[in-house]
């Protein structure tokens, strides 16, 4: 198929695009590079494999593109809470216009599958299952922003959304603002980490297996179609503090301190079922463990922290 991928220059766009390729999609990449221009470079070889400099809220730009492709992945955002309040006019203007852009430009026959946040559930008991069915409460403007666009597509023929858990694992454009990324950098490069609201649940998810499941989505959109899956590991519903001992069993002089302030701009506490994916045939299987020692390899080659989105 012809996948038109936006953003696909980012943190799981340059993940993603290399899978597609590998299964045999012909991949079209629009990004405005706004975090560098290196996620991409090792795909410039495949003969399957465009990339056109630009931005995702380009009409005529977008209008073209969108009319060669048979699959939409809309990864383009402005992503995180902190990032979308430094800037509240582009995080809407990326997250939600472009988006409506997309739906209007396209036909039917194309099929959207759009990555959303189960950020939306909000401040929760960390107790109880959130499923696909559970009220989206979202605190911030991030998550608000992602819920309004879900809902859009999802009144639309032919759409899906992933509710990603909190993504970790390495990828070609790195970031370490990412929870389990940022405490793993933390224990390899300070062996330190301050941590608040160490109660906190949320649930983990590694980048590949996200990518994976992009793919089995676009194979089985037929019967996916029409719906939202959460995509998460059920073994990886914890929070900030059993994350930080998990760590500790790899790396046992990180010494972690708990502090009663400071606050998750999401206020996220929750868990996540992830048993609707798992009907339709799909299971994340990439432990947390195997992703913390990825991680520990990755940033032992890493130098100054380049790649955060502050």
């Amino acid at each position: 198929m012809r996948i038109l991928v936006t953003g696909g220059a980012g943190y799981i766009g340059s993940v993603l695009c290399e899978r597609l390729l590998e299964v045999g999609h012909h991949v079209t990449v629009v990004d405005n590079l706004m975090y560098g221009h290196h996620g991409p470079f090792h795909l410039c070889s495949s003969p399957c494999f465009d990339f056109i400099p630009g931005d995702a809220r380009d009409q005529e730009l977008m209008r073209r593109l969108v009319a060669r492709a048979d699959v939409l992945v809309p990864l383009a955002a402005i992503v995180g809470a902190p990032a979308c309040d430094r800037d509240p006019w582009l995080a809407r203007s990326v997250n939600l216009e472009a988006i409506h852009l997309l739906n209007r430009l396209r036909s039917r026959q194309q099929l959207v599958v759009y990555p959303t946040t189960n950020s939306g559930y909000g401040t929760k008991s960390g107790e109880v299952l959130c499923t696909e069915d559970s009220p989206l409460e979202p605190v911030s403007l991030y998550g608000r922003l992602k819920v309004e666009a879900e809902t859009t597509l999802l009144e639309s023929p032919n759409t899906m959304a992933l509710r990603l858990a909190t993504v970790f694992g390495m990828s070609t454009r790195m970031r370490l603002d990412l929870l389990v990324n940022h405490f793993v950098h933390a224990a390899v490069s300070q062996g330190f980490l301050v941590i608040f609201e160490k109660d906190f649940k949320r649930n983990y998810v590694h980048i590949r297996d996200v990518a994976d499941c992009f793919v089995f989505a676009i194979e089985h959109s037929p019967t996916m179609a029409g719906r939202v899956f959460n995509l998460g590991l059920d073994s990886a519903n914890l929070s900030k503090g059993e994350l930080a001992k998990k760590i500790q069993c790899f790396i046992p002089k990180f010494d972690v301190q708990y502090s009663e302030i400071g606050s998750d701009p999401d206020k996220r506490n929750y868990i996540v079922s992830n048993e609707r994916l798992r009907q339709a045939g799909f299971e994340a299987r990439r432990s947390l463990d195997e992703g913390i020692r990825e991680l520990v390899k990755g940033y032992q080659m890493m130098g100054l922290p380049e790649f955060r989105n502050a």
